[in-house]
Formats: C-alpha cells, structure tokens, sequence
C-alpha cells in the first residue's frame, strides 16, 4: 500500500515550486490562485525571496503547504494514495490530498493558523529543544519534574524527541536531559513554543476559522498527529486537527501504525527529504521516495 506523507514547516527553500510552476499549467493557475487569496505574492517570495524572506511564519507555512498540495495535484493520475499523513502543518497538505479539503479552504486554514500562532509566538516566552539519545519515557518524566510549560511535542523517530514550552524551563530540561545521558539536548532556532499549551492562544483562533469551513469525506484514512491512528470521520479531524496546535506530534507512532496497517512505500510530497529519513529511522525496511512529477 502506498503511503503519501507531508513535510511541515522548516522545509522551506529559496526558489521552492518554481520549476513545478514553469512546468505544469495546472500548478501555475494554483500558484496565482494562491496569490489572490493570501492577498501578496507569495510566489515571488518563494521563488524569488531569501531564506530570511521565508523564514516569517505568514510566509513559510502557506508557502510548504502550497508545494505540497501543487505538487500532489499536478501527478494527477498518478496521485492515488491509499493512506496520507502530515507532520505538524504538513496535516492541513494531507487533508487536501485526500478531498477532505477544498485546495482554497485549505489554504485559507493554513494562512489563518499562522498568524494566529505568530500572535501567540509574540505573546509568550517560549521555544522548543532537539533531544537525542534517550528514551521517551526519561524525557516526559523529566519534562514533569521540571518547574514551568515544557513538553514532550514531537515524536519524530526513535531516540529524537522534540520538547516545548517557556524558555526558562526548556533550558533547565535540557540541563537535566543532558546529566541523564542525552546525547544531545539542542534549543532549536524557532519563533515559539509550539506544541504546547503555551499555543492555547492560537489554538481558540484557529478552532472558530476549522468550525467554519467544510470538510468532506476523505478518499482515504489520515492518520493524525494527535491519535497516530487513521481517521475518516470529518468530525473526528476537524476536532483532532483544533487539538493540535496544543498536543504532541505523534509521528513515530503514526508510522508505526501505517506500516502495521499494511503502508509499504512512503512517497514524501513537498520541500526537503526530512520526513523519508524518519521513516528509514523508524523501520529500516520500509521503501521510501520523493514524489516528483516526472516518476
């Protein structure tokens, strides 16, 4: 069974979907499309812009979901996924794969989330840190012992867990991490704590804009962030997608889950190779590529 699995934010890349809009009538009407409704050119900052350009959040997130669901939507035929996962934003790029969005409703999500948690960013004092080397059941335990917001937020392969939550208590947890054997423990050049319920904020910001859009029935099962498990009720995503701005990413279990459910290839869609070398982490076997437009 194949598997189509989406990259979040931190794949970005100066001239990212350039060659999918010179190369496919269908991704360039997307791209303009894309312009008109986010109000700015957002293409020219992607194709054109630096990788400071890219680095504000209005800007990266819409710009990796727009890769992803351009590029997916251009294979056209040849897109036949038989399950769909996202890491973080990359969910909102798996929603639209598999129908349970409108590519424009999407869109408009993903603009909505980012500046709700670009306000929370600024409201707050928080950050997030790379923790290497320990088992999971050390770092949570040590995240609950440990004084202020910080959290275990991204599961991303065996032995790389990702912590959240105020500053202050993210450097004491990496302190400990570090005395309990990590092999590394790395505050991460982010712009908050995501994640976390330092992002509640957002989270209330982003729940109106999801009640208000329609979703559909998916052609086939995501597995969510936040369940690890595969998903066809639009109910059921609408609330896990609210719940996820605050929970962890569980993206080792959701891997895990896929491959016990019969996913065999993990075909990456968007920016950057982040999500196969997980995938290789989490179980050598498993046949993983990018999606391009000329396999």
């Amino acid at each position: 069974m194949k598997a189509y699995i989406f990259p979040g934010q931190g794949a970005q890349f100066s001239g990212m979907g350039l060659s999918l809009y010179e190369g496919s009538t269908l991704a360039k009407s997307l791209f303009e499309r894309a312009n008109e409704i986010l109000g700015f050119n957002i293409t020219k900052i992607m194709f054109e812009g630096s990788v400071e350009d890219l680095k504000q959040t209005k800007v990266t997130q819409p710009a990796i979901f727009l890769h992803s669901v351009i590029l997916a939507k251009s294979l056209e035929d040849r897109f036949r996924p038989d399950m769909v996962a996202g890491h973080s934003l990359g969910e909102f790029s798996a929603l639209v794969a598999n129908e349970t969005l409108k590519f424009e409703d999407g869109l408009k999500l993903v603009s909505q989330r980012a500046q709700a948690m670009q306000k929370a960013c600024d409201s707050s004092n928080g950050t997030m840190a790379a923790v290497l080397g320990l088992e999971n059941e050390i770092v949570e335990q040590t995240c609950k012992s440990v004084k202020g917001v910080v959290v275990a937020a991204n599961y991303n392969c065996p032995g790389q867990l990702v912590i959240s939550g105020a500053v202050d208590a993210i450097q004491t947890a990496c302190e400990q991490l570090k005395e309990k054997g990590a092999r590394r423990a790395l505050v991460l050049p982010v712009g908050g704590a995501f994640h976390s319920p330092l992002m509640a904020p957002a989270r209330e910001q982003l729940s109106a804009a999801i009640e208000n859009t329609q979703f559909h029935t998916p052609c086939c099962a995501i597995y969510q962030n936040v369940t690890a498990t595969p998903i066809l009720n639009e109910t059921e995503i609408k609330n896990n997608l609210i719940s996820q701005l605050t929970s962890p990413v569980k993206w080792t279990q959701s891997v895990q889950q896929m491959i016990a459910d019969g996913g065999a290839e993990f075909i990456e869609v968007g920016p950057g190779n982040v999500l196969q070398g997980l995938v290789r982490k989490i179980n050598r076997e498993m046949e993983t590529k990018a999606a391009t437009i000329e396999n």
